[in-house]
């Protein structure tokens, strides 16, 4: 929503008071006050496709009908445990940096490989796609930012956080990776995160220092100015 500057009022509360705010006790949560029947969508992929309903003009999906089955198949292999030790070894942790020893599951290691190379796939088929059809392509996963790229933003910061492995990279998965750094937009997000882990309502202790336990990991936060370089 931020990206495409779509209208939102955010509500940045505790995860406690968050999950009270939502009808099934989830988050993401995103309430539409229609004028008949509001409601409130409680699934990511959800709440992205309606976005993308309510707003055709975006390219939230490829305008291409090749390349938005190929953005649809990505999300919904994502959405379906794609990246499941990943998920739930690894919290989400936008600030935080782990360094030393980092410890990786042999579950873990195969699924950064796998999505190591699903990156790598789509940007090359993207890549030969808009060269037949004469398309400018942004270097996005797809093309345009949208929400196949928009999907595997946690997954992206994971790498950051935790130092996982890019050995198996391609230099189209790399490329991508440094799109979505760098990005003038990606990087204003990017600031917001830190504005917003200043406020203590936003800390969940329990995805800090998760290896506080281990003497060879050391944690500390990313500085703003952070660059990735690969």
């Amino acid at each position: 929503m931020d990206y495409y500057a779509i209208p939102y009022k955010p509500m940045i509360s505790s995860l406690e008071q968050s999950t009270s705010l939502s009808h099934s006790r989830l988050v993401p949560a995103l309430s539409v006050p229609l004028p008949d029947n509001p409601i409130q969508i409680t699934d990511s992929l959800a709440i992205l496709e309606f976005l993308a309903e309510s707003h055709p003009d975006l390219p939230l999906w490829p305008r291409d009908r090749a390349l938005r089955a190929l953005a649809r198949s990505a999300v919904a292999r994502m959405h379906s445990g794609l990246c499941r030790a990943l998920q739930t070894t690894y919290h989400t942790n936008f600030l935080g940096r782990y360094t030393g020893n980092v410890p990786l599951s042999a579950e873990a290691r195969v699924e950064v490989e796998r999505v190591l190379a699903l990156w790598g796939e789509l940007r090359r088929e993207t890549a030969r796609r808009l060269g037949e059809l004469g398309g400018e392509d942004g270097g996005f996963l797809c093309g345009e930012f949208g929400i196949v790229d928009s999907f595997f933003w946690p997954v992206l910061w994971r790498f950051r956080s935790y130092g996982l492995p890019l050995v198996s990279a391609t230099p189209e998965a790399l490329a991508w990776m440094k799109q979505m750094w760098s990005d003038p937009k990606m990087r204003e997000i990017q600031r917001d995160y830190h504005r917003q882990g200043e406020r203590p309502e936003t800390a969940i202790p329990a995805y800090d220092d998760i290896f506080k336990d281990l003497s060879d990991v050391q944690y500390s936060w990313f500085p703003e100015d952070w660059e990735f370089y690969a």
